[in-house]
């Protein structure tokens, strides 16, 4: 009986950590933010941005989820102010023009079909979508989009991509666990969509996040194309995306639209949808 509470005690103990780190986390992010987008000066940019979405009302994101109406907002400010959406790989190939944007969602959350789709549907806007093979595959407690529905998000004309088997940190991985987290997810994306896919996004995503095993490995599979979060610390030969938080009120997307977190990573802990 001892040892079993001794167990239970330290179980407590570290979920207790986790919530707690994950609260610091957050509170850090959104003053990180709101200062930011405070600061003056813009910065030049000769080339289109890649957002990096997750969830679009999944509570579960925690930062990671942007409310519905607030995504619209977002959508709509961005056309009123003159930008036009693209697809990703467009950006990627050709870097657009500095008013070109694109969309992009990470993880395979359920929202993105239910409540992202619908909106981008209704203004015409093409996104791209990468999926956690595994957490499709098992369903991830309820929150991710299981096969039918991702063949669903292809039918709408969303390109799908790979997000690795289990959404690890690759900067602990080496070369053949790389390997695996990578080709199995391709392998497993196919089998269940007959969908093949050449482009794949970093878990995490940020600057620490990959490495220079986990990029060979990828291009050794065939992956022609990988999206970081960061964008000016992003990897070497990486594409670059811009975080969009459950923080982003107006006035941070406006600030975000013009570059002032172009240098900024996030302070990660795991999110309860990671």
């Amino acid at each position: 009986m001892q040892i079993r509470f001794g167990l239970d005690i330290r179980a407590r103990l570290a979920t207790a950590a986790r919530v707690g780190g994950a609260q610091v986390a957050a509170g850090r992010m959104f003053v990180e933010r709101q200062a930011m987008a405070t600061a003056r000066g813009n910065r030049e940019r000769e080339h289109g941005r890649i957002l990096c979405y997750h969830a679009v009302g999944q509570p579960e994101w925690g930062v990671n989820d942007v409310a519905p109406a607030r995504f619209r907002r977002q959508i709509e400010s961005a056309l009123e102010a003159g930008y036009r959406f693209v697809p990703a790989g467009e950006l990627v190939r050709t870097g657009g023009g500095p008013r070109d944007l694109s969309i992009t969602f990470d993880d395979g959350a359920r929202s993105v079909l239910t409540a992202a789709a619908p909106i981008l549907a209704s203004y015409e806007i093409p996104f791209s979508l990468f999926v956690v093979s595994e957490w499709s595959e098992n369903g991830h407690r309820g929150l991710a989009l299981g096969w039918d529905e991702i063949i669903r998000i292809a039918e709408l004309g969303g390109e799908i991509g790979n997000h690795s088997a289990t959404h690890p940190d690759f900067s602990r991985l080496n070369r053949e666990q790389a390997l695996h987290e990578i080709g199995d997810a391709g392998d497993l994306i196919e089998n269940r969509t007959g969908i093949r896919t050449t482009t794949f996004a970093i878990p995490l995503g940020q600057s620490a996040n990959w490495t220079a095993e986990a990029d060979t490995a990828a291009r050794e599979l065939g992956y022609d194309v990988i999206y970081a979060q960061a964008e000016e610390t992003r990897p070497t030969g990486t594409a670059g995306r811009t975080f969009v938080t459950a923080y982003d009120s107006p006035r941070v997307f406006d600030a975000l639209l013009r570059g002032r977190f172009d240098r900024w990573e996030e302070w990660v802990w795991p999110a309860p949808g990671k």
